[in-house]
């Protein structure tokens, strides 16, 4: 069975609260249905689906002791596929918030790249129809 597509990716933000808000305002995720567990988070959707989970502290966090993690822990960056390249550009010119551009080249596909509340890079990638004929 091939994969088919992002279901969620799992992060433990340095402040809840700030990150919740930078993946619901800047990123327009939903803040959805979360089982009752036994320590604090939040399901942010994409549509239908529970794509971003956040999860504060738990008493029972083992940490990984064999692995060296980076500044964004284990985690290098999370992709979603997009649309509204346009709004998003204005979005994040609004909130201040610096992004790389890049066009892949012969498919055309744009990509901006943007960094989370705890440095967590984030690509957000764009059909080719949506990029500008100059780029």
């Amino acid at each position: 069975m091939p994969l088919e597509g992002l279901n969620h990716y799992t992060i433990r933000p340095v402040d809840l609260e700030r990150t919740k808000q930078f993946y619901a305002d800047v990123l327009g995720l939903q803040v959805g249905y979360r089982p009752p567990l036994n320590f604090p988070g939040y399901w942010l959707y994409v549509g239908d689906n529970p794509t971003v989970h956040l999860i504060g502290p738990r008493a029972d966090d083992a940490h990984p002791k064999d692995r060296e993690a980076g500044p964004t822990g284990l985690l290098d960056h999370i992709a979603f596929t997009c649309t509204g390249l346009a709004e998003m550009k204005a979005r994040l010119a609004q909130r201040g918030i610096k992004h790389e551009e890049r066009v892949i080249p012969r498919d055309r596909q744009t990509q901006l790249f943007i960094l989370d509340p705890d440095g967590v890079a984030v690509e957000l990638n764009y059909p080719p129809e949506e990029t500008p004929a100059n780029a």
